[in-house]
């Protein structure tokens, strides 16, 4: 069932506010992109992009690098911000992939897509489309927010249908390839989670909170190493297309 435009518009706003607030978290952003860079090889596309907070680090590196988001709002300022990359419109539940980004198949050697699955009714079908992106051999990254039971005012606000477990995680991923990696990322978070959302019902990311927060990452990944990235905020996946 299709949401009524008011919800698209509802959720666009909050989303909007919470990417900014997590774009001034410099250190956050870059601890994120470390994380999958090791994964990320020769042509490489995002799937939903956003303000760019993570494609910057890319770009500025000199990755071969694709940009993507559904929202014109987000393309129109990514082609502003990053003139010189391609930005395309990419929906990932559409029934109709193979035929409307028919040019785009089979061209990249990487795909990613942080904090995007989660909001998608039909995450299968979201990953089975993006993997006709890739050459045969290619990588497919997700990250997706972790336990349902930390499910709250923010994951509606911004119109998530689900939070995952590396469980859940690894069996959608495994249905479409041989899965390579799977581990968890931000143990720290989850605390800071359960008390905006649960605790104090924030249904979004104050910019003061996240900037707190962003000064104390280099304790975080410490402790993401003593828990062996077991548990964490977020899941991340890695597949190898067939």
């Amino acid at each position: 069932m299709n949401k009524p435009s008011f919800v698209y518009e509802e959720e666009d706003a909050k989303g909007q506010e919470i990417l900014e607030a997590i774009s001034a978290a410099g250190a956050f952003n870059k601890w994120m992109f470390s994380t999958i860079r090791p994964f990320c090889q020769g042509r490489i596309l995002e799937i939903g992009s956003g303000v760019g907070n993570i494609s910057s680090f890319f770009i500025h590196e000199g990755a071969t690098f694709a940009l993507s988001d559904i929202r014109e709002g987000y393309r129109e300022r990514l082609k502003r911000q990053f003139a010189n990359q391609p930005v395309y419109n990419i929906d990932i539940v559409d029934p109709h992939f193979a035929l409307n980004q028919e040019e785009l198949l089979g061209s990249f050697d990487t795909c990613f897509a942080l904090n995007v699955v989660e909001h998608v009714e039909d995450d299968s079908l979201a990953i089975q489309n993006m993997l006709q992106l890739l050459k045969p051999g290619g990588r497919l990254i997700i990250l997706v927010p972790a336990y349902q039971w930390l499910y709250n005012p923010i994951d509606k606000s911004l119109g998530h249908y689900r939070r995952y477990t590396p469980s859940s995680l690894s069996q959608l991923m495994r249905a479409h390839g041989p899965l390579e990696k799977l581990f968890s990322f931000n143990f720290t978070g989850i605390a800071a989670w359960w008390m905006g959302g649960k605790l104090f019902r924030q249904d979004t990311i104050p910019k003061g909170e996240m900037k707190l927060y962003n000064t104390f990452v280099p304790v975080f990944k410490i402790v993401d190493k003593m828990v062996f990235n077991k548990v964490g905020l977020s899941v991340i996946g890695v597949i190898k297309k067939p």
